[in-house]
């Protein structure tokens, strides 16, 4: 192996050995970490660089990790008033009840042993003030450690905070000692981006794009509309919005060729020109970045500017396929969590794709012709990457991307960063060009509009496993062979698997329920070997955020489900059916039941009551409450619906309280018996009787329950009754979404915690064991 090849290898070894870690349950142990830095320098003795390499990138990685983890809020301080100090470390973002922003903790106003990460997220409800990013604040907070909902197919939301050093998140409680102490400094970036998104926001009052133009300019996605991300996934365009590595690449080649160009005009003699334009791209690059507040994105192509600007400056000749894995490695050192992110391989694959294209080929293109073969080829070379991690391919992305490279990405984002620019030395002259801005943006959107109406714009599969769309990758760069080398075309059999596999449906007789992970509300998911039936749709938390969108949807794309055959709303609290507008919206339902059908958009909605039943796939359904005489609106006129079949019952209940358990005892009676039972309520102390439970005689109860959630559910009274009826509990707030599966030996139902089977060491401490879930959940209180 040659000296470059080696390099290359080890680069490459440490970034898998990074990559490693993110894949583990829980991290080693700092003696087992010393003990593998120890074999690395044994290897590196024996010139043994690979494997040195990805021994050191595993214990870099872990080290890392485990210092973060160590900034943990302490569970004992979750849910009491705090008192700090501290700096307001981001654009605050506005939402219809207050506005949240990221905090940076100097100090603790109160008991020496209080100690709260230093990177914090915070609401402030109703603040009744106009905070500012770079203000110096004393506020009055209550803290609750990173937990978010874990969900199949879902977002991982507490990687996302991991990822972001956010080790806590909270709440301003009203106090009279909430008080700005020092106003913002005006030197510092945080108070430049909070003075140019007013001036942006002010000279668009009004304007639909102001949000569009404003992550144009320094990465503020905020204020972007749902529809208007809709428009943007379904182009494959979104990387054109959001400050990545296009923008800052073209703000570092325009720095680049100006100062080339300036210098041979001035006759400068004193530096190599190159080198200066070198160091005036990187400059650029870097004001730039700051802009966004050095946001993930824009420090990974930060780094790789520098890199390449840096063989520049040292009049080091780097072939292009070396400075992308030193690139590559130089991030992963600096951040070892970058490798959780979809964008940091969309990035480096995007460019790796690129170069793969340019190396080799004795045929050159003109213009027109190489832009659009390199925009169709990176499309399909990074295909298999969206499929994984997205479960969605835009279809019209190269024709998108081929019309709004150049006019969004070359002449609306200099133009916007000019008008920018002017906004802050002369007004009145921003204004006009940042309206002019804005009309471009316009236009632009009525083309992406159009290319993102038609149905086929986008499409939808289930996410492959790892193995599979790594065969895929291999598959995109066969097909991107250059021509005249044969075989090429054999690259579209290794596409095929992850165009084609989905997850295996339930056996004939058998069903899978999944009581997904909404927080405080109820979702649910019934599937048959070809049917599936959604129960309750979780809560609309906003007009920008509503669980059908951030968990249904996702779910079912992830098992690869398309249509909906029944959709059952218990009743109309907004917990219950607050995401059925989004899910009827992005999903065909042949047929809907509620005891509140007028509350739904499906055109044939009807009342679900006592008596109806049908039968899937040897599974058979009965609506065994209310009663069709009764009606009502309330909590105990849920739809209560049982699913009988090879594993077992299972009795889902919605929001029932005593008067309708009772009920249901009078008229069933022994017939309600059921393996498992969706807790009523939530496992509120109104519900969940002992006559009730006397009947259903459940093994396992399902509650839906938000983490620390303000009513305190599931009760604790209900919990000990569940305990003295020998029933074992589990519950979304500890275990994550729970999915209830025929068992492998065919002794009966068997339930699987999502946060169980599929934990990593960033995720709030799972149990270790089933058995574990009741304590744990006690223990949490």
């Amino acid at each position: 192996m040659n000296a470059g090849g080696g390099g290359m290898a080890a680069l490459l070894g440490f970034v898998s050995g990074v990559i490693a870690v993110q894949t583990l349950p829980d991290l080693p142990s700092p003696g087992l970490l010393a003990g593998f830095a120890i074999a690395a320098a044994i290897l590196f003795f024996y010139r043994r660089f690979l494997g040195c390499a990805l021994l050191l990138g595993f214990v870099w990685a872990s080290a890392f990790a485990l210092l973060r983890l160590h900034d943990d809020l302490p569970r004992e301080l979750e849910g009491r008033d705090i008192r700090v100090e501290g700096t307001v470390a981001s654009l605050p973002e506005p939402n219809e009840r207050g506005m949240r922003f990221e905090f940076d903790v100097d100090r603790i106003v109160g008991p020496a042993e209080y100690r709260v990460p230093e990177h914090l997220r915070l609401t402030w409800y109703d603040p009744g003030h106009t905070v500012r990013a770079g203000e110096h604040w004393r506020l009055t907070i209550r803290l609750k450690r990173p937990h978010g909902m874990l969900n199949p197919g879902g977002m991982d939301y507490e990687l996302w905070l991991f990822s972001r050093n956010i080790r806590a998140l909270g709440y301003v409680r009203e106090s009279a000692g909430n008080v700005l102490l020092k106003p913002a400094n005006p030197w510092l970036p945080g108070a430049w981006r909070q003075a140019l998104s007013d001036r942006i926001h002010a000279a668009l009052a009004g304007s639909p794009f102001d949000g569009v133009i404003r992550a144009l300019v320094m990465g503020a996605e905020d204020a972007i509309t749902p529809p208007q991300w809709e428009v943007l996934r379904r182009t494959g365009t979104a990387h054109l919005i959001a400050i990545s590595g296009s923008h800052i690449s073209l703000i570092a080649l325009l720095a680049y060729g100006v100062t080339a160009r300036a210098t041979a005009l001035l006759h400068v003699m004193r530096w190599p020109p190159p080198a200066l334009a070198a160091r005036a791209a990187i400059t650029a690059a870097a004001a730039y970045s700051a802009l966004t507040g050095f946001a993930i994105p824009t420090r990974r192509a930060l780094l790789m500017i520098a890199i390449t600007m840096g063989g520049v400056i040292a009049q080091r000749h780097l072939r292009p396929a070396h400075t992308l894995a030193l690139a590559l490695a130089a991030v992963v050192l600096l951040d070892p969590l970058s490798v959780t992110s979809p964008g940091f391989w969309l990035s480096f694959l995007a460019v790796g794709c690129i170069l793969y294209l340019l190396t080799g080929r004795l045929h050159r293109a003109n213009l027109v012709q190489g832009l659009a073969w390199t925009n169709w080829a990176t499309s399909l070379g990074l295909a298999p990457v969206l499929l994984f991690f997205f479960g969605q391919i835009s279809l019209v992305s190269p024709l998108a991307n081929l019309f709004a490279v150049p006019v969004l990405g070359l002449a609306i984002t200099p133009l916007a960063l000019f008008s920018a620019l002017m906004l802050l030395v002369w007004p009145a002259a921003g204004t006009v060009l940042m309206e002019l801005t804005e009309t471009l943006v316009a236009w632009t959107w009525k083309v992406l509009e159009w290319l993102s109406a038609p149905s086929w714009a986008q499409w939808q599969h289930a996410a492959p496993p790892f193995p599979i769309a790594l065969l895929a990758a291999f598959g995109a760069t066969v097909l991107m062979i250059p021509r005249g080398i044969p075989g090429r075309w054999l690259g579209l059999f290794l596409l095929l698997p992850a165009a084609t596999q989905a997850p295996p449906p339930p056996p004939e007789g058998s069903y899978r329920l999944t009581v997904l992970d909404v927080g405080q509300a109820l979702a649910s998911v019934v599937e048959t070997h070809a049917h599936t039936l959604v129960f309750d749709t979780g809560a609309r938390l906003s007009d920008s955020f509503d669980m059908g969108t951030a968990v249904l949807g996702p779910y079912l794309r992830s098992r690869g489900i398309s249509a909906i055959d029944t959709l059952v709303v218990s009743h109309g609290d907004n917990d219950h059916i607050g995401g059925a507008a989004a899910l009827l919206q992005h999903f065909p339902v042949a047929a809907a039941l509620s005891s509140v059908p007028d509350k739904l958009s499906h055109p044939d909605a009807r009342p679900c009551q006592a008596g109806q039943s049908w039968q899937w796939d040897g599974v058979r359904f009965e609506m065994l409450w209310p009663p069709a005489a009764e009606g009502g609106t309330g909590n105990d006129a849920s739809c209560v619906l049982k699913i009988t079949a090879n594993q077992g019952s299972a009795l889902l209940t919605g929001d029932i309280e005593r008067g309708a358990e009772a009920g249901l005892v009078t008229r069933i009676g022994a017939a309600l018996a059921s393996a498992v039972l969706v807790a009523p309520h939530h496992g509120s102390k109104t519900s969940s009787s002992p006559e009730f439970l006397s009947e259903v005689r459940p093994s396992a109860v399902l509650v839906s329950a938000g983490y620390r959630n303000r009513w305190g559910f599931p009760s604790p009274q209900v919990m000990e009754r569940y305990r003295r009826f020998g029933i074992r509990v589990f519950d979304t707030a500890s275990g994550g979404a729970l999915t209830v599966l025929p068992a492998a030996d065919g002794s009966g139902p068997e339930i699987v915690p999502y946060r169980l089977s599929h934990r990593r060491y960033w995720h709030d401490a799972a149990p270790s064991s089933l058995s574990d879930l009741t304590v744990w959940h006690s223990e949490r209180r």
